[in-house]
């Protein structure tokens, strides 16, 4: 992780501590309105911006999405006192869960190829010779790019010798792998909701920062004030992102209000059995592949971008799915809260009825320290219901392919399995994925277990934790749970 994600991060999280803290104030509106003042108080030196105005002006924003308001919507004249009466009124959550901070956002030059001065002017001219485009000629002895004939291919970056010839490129827009993201009239970040799987490649690429979820940590915290029963779903994967036992981590949320909490992977079985009995179905009747359908990222791909591979995808439900049925058997008036690692997951919540809000790992870390709530120092509390290994192991890349291969042993299926893992996905993989649609065939496998978030939902947009480190520590989470899928 670089300076620059380390800084960005901080600065999120600071702020979401801050609203968190306002929000048990004695006036939250008024606590809120001076945030931007209070971080960047008169006379401080400032180190991100030109000045301490333009400081202030940008963290603004950032509270107006950690308020779970959009800045497109955003005429400068609203105060954040107005925004947190808002945040605490509204019935549900805005429809789009993504919003780009203008003022934060550089208007990166637009991505293109071209010569730098390192250029020595070879005889050879294999970066002319290699251009299929006729882009490159040569100007006073230099290479020189005619950037209205210039692909973009790179063929020629790779050909000089030298290494003269570079690209520059535009985070957000490189890393999203349906070009849902582009720039506007003025030359600031846009996104297509059209065209957006929600997958959060983009929050965590821009280095500044722009791209930001609208927290619902407001309409949380306002339900669980109201009194409502609330209760709070967490993914296995958030076993990897704190130092402490999934087991105290429970305890926090309990004393933070809410009413009971209870374990995705619990849903995750569901989905092992389930979707195992599909592909058993299918295979039975000689289909080529089944794809796995738990990821909300590639549910959302599947819908806007590659409709035709929808026969080949699984039905079964997303773990979140079962969870929250679970939650409403026990009380249908319960406010359902999933604790997610990632951005797609909001836009699942929004699709289910049983599904009211979602509050990410980023967002609970700083819910805790706002409510200074001291993990380390809480007792385990746990659960009514202990989870399988391969429940708690689905937030691995692979893990789900593995849990369906172990449900059909242990029920002594002679049902051949191959497993085919997309671990992550971006142009290339999507173009493999819409080649098994046209094609009708996977030559890699029968099972295709697909994630977004290369090394699986550990390594969401908003996790905490090294995703190596995670991963062990999910490990270890997974071993101490149930040999067997019981559901």
């Amino acid at each position: 992780m670089s300076t620059n994600d380390n800084q960005i991060k901080h600065l999120k999280r600071e702020i979401l501590i801050r609203i968190a803290e306002a929000f048990q104030s004695e006036n939250f509106e008024e606590s809120v309105r001076k945030i931007p003042y209070v971080m960047r108080p008169k006379g401080c030196e400032t180190n991100l911006r030109c000045c301490i105005y333009k400081e202030r002006a940008v963290i603004r924003d950032r509270v107006v999405a950690g308020l779970g308001c959009a800045i497109e919507k955003d005429d400068e004249c609203t105060l954040l006192s107005d925004y947190a009466k808002e945040a605490v009124t509204r019935e549900k959550p805005e429809e789009e869960i993504l919003t780009v901070l203008q003022g934060a956002c550089k208007g990166c030059v637009p991505s293109s190829v071209f010569v730098t001065d390192l250029c020595q002017g070879c005889v050879a001219r294999p970066c002319k010779t290699t251009c299929r485009f006729g882009a490159i000629s040569i100007i006073n002895g230099k290479s020189h790019i005619d950037s209205s004939k210039c692909k973009n291919c790179g063929m020629c970056i790779n050909a000089c010798p030298y290494g003269a010839i570079t690209k520059i490129i535009v985070p957000c827009e490189s890393v999203c792998p349906v070009d849902a993201i582009k720039k506007d009239e003025s030359g600031h970040a846009r996104i297509d909701f059209s065209k957006c799987i929600s997958c959060g490649k983009c929050i965590s690429a821009c280095p500044f920062g722009a791209i930001h979820e609208k927290s619902q940590i407001i309409d949380v915290l306002s339900r669980i004030k109201e009194g409502k029963n609330v209760v709070a779903m967490i993914a296995p994967a958030i076993a990897g992102q704190f130092p402490y036992p999934v087991t105290k981590v429970r305890t926090a949320l309990l004393k933070a209000g809410f009413s009971d909490v209870l374990e995705v992977a619990e849903g995750a079985d569901i989905t092992t059995v389930t979707e195992a009995e599909d592909f058993k179905e299918r295979m039975e009747k000689n289909e080529p592949f089944m794809t796995t359908s738990c990821c909300a990222a590639y549910n959302e791909l599947v819908k806007k971008h590659i409709p035709e591979i929808k026969p080949f995808v699984s039905e079964t439900g997303t773990p979140l799915y079962y969870t929250a049925e679970i939650a409403k058997k026990k009380d249908s008036d319960a406010v359902t809260v999933f604790i997610s690692p990632c951005s797609a997951k909001r836009k699942e919540a929004m699709d289910n009825p049983n599904v009211d809000y979602v509050i990410n790992f980023e967002e609970l870390g700083s819910l805790f320290v706002g409510m200074k709530i001291e993990i380390n120092n809480l007792e385990d509390t746990e659960f009514e219901t202990k989870s399988s290994k391969e429940g708690r192991y689905f937030p691995v890349s692979g893990g789900v392919a593995k849990a369906v291969q172990s449900a059909l042993e242990y029920k002594g299926e002679d049902v051949e399995i191959r497993p085919c893992i997309i671990n992550g996905l971006n142009k290339q993989s999507i173009k493999e994925l819409k080649n098994y649609a046209k094609t009708g065939q996977c030559p890699n496998g029968n099972l295709v277990e697909v994630m977004s978030c290369e090394g699986g939902c550990i390594a969401g947009n908003a996790a905490l934790n090294a995703q190596r480190k995670a991963q062990k520590q999910v490990e270890d989470y997974a071993n101490e749970g149930e040999a067997v899928v019981k559901k």
